[in-house]
């Protein structure tokens, strides 16, 4: 982006929101969050040099992934927080000095607009666009903590039925690291559902939780906090129906284990390394 192009997108950031923010229940013990949610870019930016057809895919967002977010906070009278940046301009899910912050390639896609992008583009990336969201999800960690009941973060996503021409087997993942206080409850409640099963339930599948500033490292380990990164196939979630009734099945399930006591009494222990998700 050539200098001129640069004090245009500074210009234009006031007009292009970077984050989406649902009202809730401060002391309601859940903060939703969504890192993926939009595939929508700043006027600025154009369409970063790609065909719409490639916006349309998962490497510019987490398909259904706002939906089941959206309605999942409206079933806990909860505060969410989504992105609404596509993850091609940068990733909100990934460390500020993560390599793959924003991406040159992408699952075989070139992505043009990224192609030959510099420190200070990224930086100003971070400045107008990642950060922002980051600061709304503490300042919303921050109101929930001084309401009296610190929130578990539920940070929303979806995963490819097939990845590198292999397919996935399993209908929902529960990601984490370090704190399974939330997570092996989740996953061992989900594994208990008559049409998902113990092998349709991945346990750090299709990646492995504890990628180092994520936003889950970042905003949840750091304050210790229970939290769990929920990964629902795309395919199983494709229109807006079948996300919220995935969303209205995870609230049953999800609901007897925020309690609490029921938080507390469960054991915190490591996993592994995260891969980074497509």
């Amino acid at each position: 982006m050539d200098a001129r192009a640069r004090r245009q997108a500074d210009a234009g950031a006031d007009d292009f929101a970077p984050f989406e923010s649902a009202p809730g229940a401060l002391d309601g013990g859940v903060l939703l969050i969504c890192d993926h949610a939009s595939n929508a870019l700043p006027p600025a930016y154009g369409d970063l040099g790609l065909p719409r057809r490639a916006l349309q895919r998962h490497i510019a967002y987490d398909i259904g992934a706002a939906w089941l977010t959206r309605r999942l906070a409206a079933r806990f009278g909860a505060p969410a927080i989504l992105s609404r940046f596509s993850r091609l301009l940068i990733d909100a899910n990934r460390g500020a000095d993560d390599p793959t912050l924003v991406m040159r390639i992408s699952d075989g896609e070139l992505v043009p607009g990224n192609a030959r992008i510099d420190a200070a583009e990224i930086e100003r990336r971070r400045r107008l666009y990642w950060a922002p969201y980051r600061e709304a999800i503490a300042a919303t960690v921050a109101a929930m903590q001084a309401a009296g009941r610190p929130p578990a973060i539920l940070s929303i996503h979806s995963f490819t039925p097939a990845w590198r021409g292999e397919s996935r087997p399993w209908k929902v993942g529960v990601l984490w690291h370090g704190d399974s206080r939330l997570a092996k409850p989740l996953i061992g409640a989900l594994a208990a559902e008559p049409d998902i099963g113990p092998s349709a339930v991945g346990d750090n599948e299709p990646y492995a939780g504890g990628l180092p500033g994520d936003t889950i490292d970042a905003i949840a380990a750091a304050r210790g906090l229970a939290n769990a990164l929920i990964e629902v196939r795309q395919d199983l979630i494709g229109d807006r129906a079948a996300a919220e009734a995935w969303a209205d099945r995870l609230a049953r399930i999800v609901a007897p284990l925020l309690v609490p006591a029921a938080i507390d009494a469960a054991g915190a222990d490591g996993g592994p390394s995260r891969q980074a998700p497509a």
